[in-house]
């Protein structure tokens, strides 16, 4: 069977120069010196991407485990932690951080809108007494991007740990880890990044690093706990065997990035394409404002299930897209267009099978898809 397209919101397509890295011969990544030095010069690269001179670190765990890892390394039972609710994954992320015993207080929002920064400044004044904050940069069931830019210095100036889940952002969406005071940045290598899923990475500030280290009790756990890699270069140690193959195709992904220069300009020229050639044809956006430049989230029309407009997809077209879970579960289909996805080439023919199966579905629609498009990204 031929290699279906994948134009989901990760894992995303992955360039030949990531497969032929991961191909390289492997090492004993405790023993062998020069490994360390590549794991702590991938990372280097890595800070580049996030704008940031904080620590960073590579898990051996698909983007979850950043998520998991960073409430396992920062809360003790009874802390007091504040989650932004705005989607499936804000909701999602204080829940983690109720098995590791806080008392989370979340500041909800329309599921249909970015979190409103007015609102949560008027919260906050009345209310602040929070060790951290945990907040989604992008909700991708719902294609939502929040404005971290503002949302973090706000936080802080109550005091307040950031802690951003940015697996689907980062490389897509604007990010200023620094500038924006934001603690513990979490990213994943299948997203926008494309490579192979498997790894996490965390930005860590040196706030967060304090509470890690100050813990009054023991972190719940060793895998999650960040605070095992304390002096891991210095004493050239790590606290487990390194992905080694995963770690080269990462490298050789960030690599790519870097040398295009600017990535998020083609996502957001891409995505802006994408949502406008939707819009214009008829269709209609979950989001409502908050547009994210990696993912796309469209109300399924009337006259198709998700199943039949997947399946057509996939068997006609050879094509794979997303649909969506929990309360959105057959309501919504998705389009990613991040990482490799998000190329001319691609994202023409995605939309160029969509516009064939609504239409053999009898969908009525106002612009050809893929030509509506080309004529945008002219």
């Amino acid at each position: 069977m031929k290699t279906p397209l994948i134009m989901t919101p990760g894992p995303t397509s992955v360039h030949e120069d990531v497969r032929r890295a991961m191909a390289k011969a492997i090492t004993n990544p405790d023993l062998d010196m020069e490994f360390y030095e590549f794991y702590k010069e991938t990372c280097n690269q890595l800070k580049k991407l996030f704008l940031t001179s904080n620590d960073l670190l590579i898990l051996n765990g698909e983007g979850i485990l950043g998520l998991e890892a960073a409430c396992a390394s920062l809360i003790e039972p009874g802390d007091q932690v504040l989650c932004l609710d705005n989607g499936i994954f804000g909701k999602g992320f204080g829940e983690f951080a109720e098995i590791y015993g806080a008392e989370v207080t979340y500041f909800k929002s329309d599921y249909r809108k970015a979190i409103s920064v007015d609102a949560l400044e008027q919260f906050l004044a009345d209310r602040h007494d929070f060790k951290l904050a945990l907040l989604v940069h992008c909700e991708t069931p719902s294609g939502i991007t929040n404005s971290v830019n503002r949302i973090c210095p706000l936080l802080k100036k109550y005091g307040i740990l950031t802690v951003v889940d940015s697996v689907s952002a980062v490389c897509g969406e604007e990010l200023k880890t620094d500038e924006w005071q934001m603690d513990l940045v979490l990213a994943g290598s299948q997203k926008c990044i494309s490579a192979s899923p498997g790894l996490s990475i965390v930005s860590i500030s040196k706030d967060a690093w304090k509470v890690i280290r100050g813990r009054k009790r023991p972190a719940a756990g060793f895998y999650c706990n960040l605070g095992i890699w304390s002096n891991w270069y210095e004493k050239k140690w790590f606290p487990y065997t390194q992905p080694i193959s995963d770690l080269y195709g990462l490298k050789a992904a960030v690599d790519r990035i870097l040398e295009e220069g600017d990535s998020i300009a083609r996502h957001k020229k891409y995505a802006e394409a994408v949502r406008n050639s939707l819009l214009n044809a008829g269709l209609e956006l979950y989001a409502q404002d908050g547009f994210s430049n990696t993912v796309t989230t469209i109300i399924i029309p009337e006259g198709i299930c998700f199943r039949e407009l997947f399946d057509a997809m996939l068997t006609d077209h050879n094509i794979m897209i997303a649909g969506a879970f929990d309360y959105l579960a057959d309501t919504v289909f998705r389009i990613g267009h991040m990482g490799e996805n998000c190329r001319e080439d691609k994202l023409y023919l995605t939309l160029k099978a969509l516009d064939d199966v609504l239409k053999k579905h009898h969908i009525l629609l106002k612009k050809d898809l893929h030509r509506e498009f080309v004529n945008l990204i002219l």
